[in-house]
């Protein structure tokens, strides 16, 4: 899915647009033991506590594609009978009505899920009718030919409130707080079937984890079915060892540079497509090429490429770029330059020394104190002098 497909289905969650049919739920104490469990049709619920599930749903879809939300394949065996993949499609066939289902779901869940604390999981059905789109791609929602019936789980933490005093209204008075359990954000979830294409594929599904590094593998594996995927952590320390195997101990400045460069450059260039940008083998061959990288030092690049990432994985540009910053460290000192504008440092031999060199043409700061640099004179244009010759405190 991309982030057109994932928007379109988060719109859903609102009171004008409300597909959802039925709602089940599993109450999780730290100890992995069933504390309540409920189902209910979803539009026989309080608005007031429809808007609040609305706001879980729509975070198990929040984050960026690729990083917050992964779209994954189930393997062939998983789609074979017994399978994950087809007993997510009992669930969302049976609309979420078949107790036994959802009751042997949460089991698997419970499982498989590494959490300490107290947790509840949300499993809701709904059935999207897709408007068709004209040309220009307006849609047409008297033209619609399409149903997306899906299942969203969302996994979300239940935290004690905190203790302290608050105002009785009732009494006029000031007292000790009723501490309650707190339904909190979801950290995982997932989508199934995915919405591809503007429909219905039941051979992947989308998963949601809060924490980019926390993808929960054995929940994924266990229960989902899904292969582990690198994470956008992974991804980057995987690119990073890359450029520096290929390299060797001879890391040119410059290169490094480049690659940061042309990087950026793509990531700008594909800004309005909707798929996130991907690099596979091929791409970033051809990024480390273009950037300066010798031919002699990509012989071995295949066989790196397939060890550190994958042979058949790509990685994408968002998670390995550094869009943001761009840090040059030593030991001693760290500079942090407008990646932008990477071409006001440049190596240079000085005194027969290696030397970062930095224009100062313009205003500088030190610890927020503007200051003039000139190399002959000190401040206020008198010579400068060694400490020794300066006076005593």
């Amino acid at each position: 899915m991309n982030k057109k497909e994932v928007l379109e289905i988060r719109k859903q969650f609102s009171p004008q647009n409300c597909a959802i049919t039925r709602i089940c739920g599993c109450y999780v104490d730290g100890e992995k033991e069933k504390k309540l469990e409920f189902k209910e049709a979803f539009l026989s619920l309080p608005e007031e506590e429809e808007y609040k599930y609305f706001d879980l749903f729509k975070r198990t879809l929040s984050g960026t594609v690729g990083k917050n939300l992964l779209n994954m394949s189930f393997p062939l065996e998983e789609e074979q009978k017994g399978g994950a993949q087809e007993q997510l499609m009992q669930l969302r066939d049976s609309r979420l009505t078949d107790d036994m289902l959802v009751s042997e779901f949460y089991d698997k869940v419970i499982e498989h899920y590494d959490f300490g604390e107290h947790y509840l999981i949300l499993l809701i059905h709904a059935a999207y009718d897709v408007p068709g789109k004209a040309s220009d791609g307006m849609e047409m929602y008297d033209a619609s030919d399409t149903v997306y019936e899906h299942i969203l789980c969302s996994i979300c933490p239940v935290s004690l409130s905190k203790a302290g005093l608050c105002y009785n209204a009732e009494h006029n008075s000031i007292e000790d707080r009723i501490r309650d359990w707190i339904v909190t954000d979801p950290i995982n979830g997932f989508l199934f079937p995915a919405f591809n294409d503007r429909s219905s594929d039941v051979h992947s599904l989308l998963y949601y984890s809060k924490k980019p590094e926390e993808l929960q593998e054995v929940f994924l594996t266990q229960v989902l079915g899904c292969s582990q995927v690198l994470s956008a952590g992974t991804q980057k320390e995987s690119f990073q060892a890359m450029i520096a195997d290929t390299l060797g101990e001879d890391c040119p400045y410059s290169v490094i540079r480049n690659i940061h460069e042309n990087l950026n450059t793509l990531i700008e260039e594909n800004r309005e497509e909707p798929e996130p940008l991907e690099l596979g083998k091929p791409e970033v061959r051809r990024l480390f090429s273009l950037s300066g990288v010798p031919e002699e030092n990509l012989e071995d690049f295949d066989r790196e490429f397939d060890e550190t990432v994958g042979e058949k994985a790509s990685l994408l540009a968002s998670n390995i770029a550094s869009t943001k910053k761009f840090n040059i460290k030593t030991p001693d000192i760290v500079i942090n330059v407008n990646p932008d504008r990477t071409d006001l440092v440049d190596v240079r031999v000085v005194d027969g020394r290696k030397c970062l060199v930095i224009p100062v043409d313009d205003q500088v700061e030190v610890n927020g104190i503007e200051v003039r640099m000139d190399p002959e004179t000190g401040a206020e244009g008198q010579p400068l002098q060694p400490l020794s010759a300066g006076p005593r405190l």
